[in-house]
């Protein structure tokens, strides 16, 4: 049986609305698969739906399915996103109604049981506390009101979905890589033990989730992509034994490699043992081979047991909040600043007036600069409160206020302006046997999907280790660690992930045993007071990190600067260590 060719056309809500057309036209493919939600777009589906209850859905998708359905059923080629968000079934209706005016005759079928936020009482009563992952407490601690509540669905449901002969599937809340895990299930006839080949396909799904990421999109070395003016999308040519090669359209830009797959491999991961609904795919057995032209392939996968609890994102309601920037120019910034800080928190009644107020220094200004904007600096502040009024007008007011009565060069950035209500993420586990995971076919037949049991016998996976060998030493010179290094981060709720890998053995060798805890914290100073998790991939030459609580209550909560982490990473690289000459001479030549 040839390669099964599955392809990307979104990494997230908002992204590329022509990558579907430039997929299918681009080249040969089997499946377009896309990835529209997040943790942060259940909470603005959610806000979507309180406006219109038919919705919950990203919308997108049905502009994308308008320009590329009908001749996507020509080819034979099948869809499935997990665009259904909040409601799978009215996005279903609403694509077969669009399918309809189109004259075209498609089979949409859906997925439902991630929604469990009528569900919460229940599975409480039933002794289910449904503890935050990270602060260690029940929800029945939580004094707000969920608003959404999902599971994360494995792939089964997609695989009889297609059984059942649709064109199009329909997902709720799946994991970013079951909408890849699926079609290859269903193509391969993979049985729900075959835990190799389904842990490759994680791996698959997990390259291929965030579109031009793995093609060269915000890659650390991006001088050596030919051009990222439009990145093509990535594909997966995926085999029985669950291996594959990441490859991309011939003649779109952007570049496929070791590094931009390595890169991607790291992004938003924890430990090692990489958990889905359907497996636990060890990315520490990873094994790459760079092709050449634009082709990479991945091999060794070994998976564990699909683990017993599934993972449920809830988000709810955290209150409003608001924020004004003062910007300070020239000479004795800290000493404006405080007169800013002290003058604004006496008008505003004191700090103890809201449920939480940051005012944040940015010394981004510069002695003896050339022009204006290089000798400014920036207090952020930020205020958070369960009163809309708080927040509202009647703060940012109160800056504007100041704009004839404060230090030297005073100005804002932005006029005073309102309240925005805010979402706060609560990361839990429930039992897979308390979700009711159902296919609904294009013809209105809803199949409950069993849980796969759990194996008679254990079945567990070493972590293979590096050899041992020389690290690096001698002679060194101070420079950036990017200069040598890639980096990728980004969030995981409430916590970020830092992805370092070296593009040599030795490379590896040397950041292994200097990166450790201790050094990462003197490099990011703002981690100093965190917990920090470590992890060794040495069949990647990376190195993961963990960093708990960076970005608080999650992305929509946080006031961190960089609300998802996706600098942190560029900011460890650009950090001086002492370096050993050896491993830059190792450095390509762009």
């Amino acid at each position: 049986m040839s390669a099964l060719r599955i392809a990307n056309i979104s990494g997230f809500y908002g992204d590329r609305l022509g990558a579907a057309n430039e997929m299918l036209e681009g080249g040969e493919v089997d499946f377009l698969t896309g990835d529209y939600l997040a943790e942060l777009t259940m909470l603005i589906l959610h806000k979507a739906r309180a406006k219109r209850p038919e919705t919950g859905y990203a919308v997108t998708f049905l502009r994308q399915m308008e320009q590329i359905l009908g001749p996507a059923l020509d080819r034979g080629v099948k869809i499935v996103a997990n665009a259904g968000g909040l409601n799978p079934g009215g996005m279903a209706e609403a694509l077969r109604k669009q399918a309809a005016e189109l004259g075209l005759a498609a089979r949409v079928a859906h997925i439902r049981g991630d929604d469990l936020l009528g569900e919460l009482p229940a599975l409480q009563r039933a002794g289910h506390t449904l503890t935050h992952l990270d602060r260690g407490i029940p929800l029945s601690d939580l004094d707000a009101e969920p608003v959404s509540a999902n599971v994360y669905l494995g792939a089964w449901g997609i695989v009889e979905a297609l059984e059942g002969g649709a064109d199009v599937v329909v997902c709720p809340r799946v994991t970013d890589a079951s909408v890849v895990v699926g079609p290859a299930a269903w193509h391969f006839g993979w049985a729900r033990d075959d835990w190799d080949a389904l842990a490759g396909a994680v791996v698959a799904g997990h390259i291929l989730e965030c579109g031009p990421q793995a093609t060269g999109g915000n890659y650390a070395f991006f001088q050596e992509v030919p051009s990222l003016r439009n990145p093509g999308f990535p594909i997966a040519e995926m085999e029985r034994d669950g291996s594959f090669v990441v490859t991309k359209h011939a003649g779109s830009d952007g570049l496929v490699s070791r590094g931009t797959v390595t890169a991607q491999l790291l992004y938003e991961i924890a430990e090692p043992a990489y958990r889905n609904p359907d497996v636990v795919a060890r990315f520490d057995t990873i094994e790459l081979e760079d092709l050449g032209s634009d082709r990479v392939r991945v091999s060794g996968v070994r998976g564990e047991p699909r683990p017993d609890d599934l993972k449920v994102c809830i988000n709810y309601v955290g209150g409003y909040r608001n924020a004004m920037t003062f910007v300070l120019t020239g000479l004795d910034i800290e000493a404006k600043a405080r007169l800013a800080q002290t003058t604004l928190l006496a008008k505003l009644g004191g700090a103890g007036t809201f449920d939480e107020i940051e005012c944040r220094l940015v010394r981004s200004d510069r002695p003896d600069a050339d022009d204006n904007e290089e000798a400014s600096a920036f207090l952020r502040v930020t205020v958070k409160d369960r009163d809309p009024r708080k927040v509202g007008r009647a703060f940012s007011n109160q800056v504007t206020e100041m704009l004839l009565a404060s230090y030297p060069g005073i100005y804002t950035t932005t006029p005073p302006g309102g309240e925005r209500e805010f979402g706060v993420y609560w990361p839990t586990t429930v039992p897979a046997e308390c979700v009711d995971h159902v296919a609904v076919g294009h013809d209105g037949t809803a199949t409950p999907i069993p849980h796969t049991p759990s194996p008679a016998e254990p079945v567990r996976v070493e972590s293979p280790a590096l050899d041992d060998g020389p690290v690096p030493g001698g002679e060194t010179v101070r420079a950036p660690l990017g200069t040598v290094f890639g980096a990728r981060s980004g969030d995981k709720g409430g916590n970020a992930n830092v992805g370092v890998w070296a593009r040599s053995e030795a490379g590896y060798r040397w950041l292994a045993a200097t990166l450790d805890v201790e050094r990462f914290r003197q490099l990011v100073p703002e981690t100093a007071a965190l917990e920090i998790h470590r992890y060794e991939l040495p069949n990647l030459w990376a190195l993961n990190f963990v960093v708990v609580g960076l970005l608080g209550e999650g992305v929509a909560s946080t006031t961190r600067f960089d609300a998802q982490a996706k600098s942190l990473g560029e900011f460890l690289r650009a950090q001086l260590v002492d370096l050993p000459t050896l491993l830059l001479a190792d450095q390509p030549k762009v």
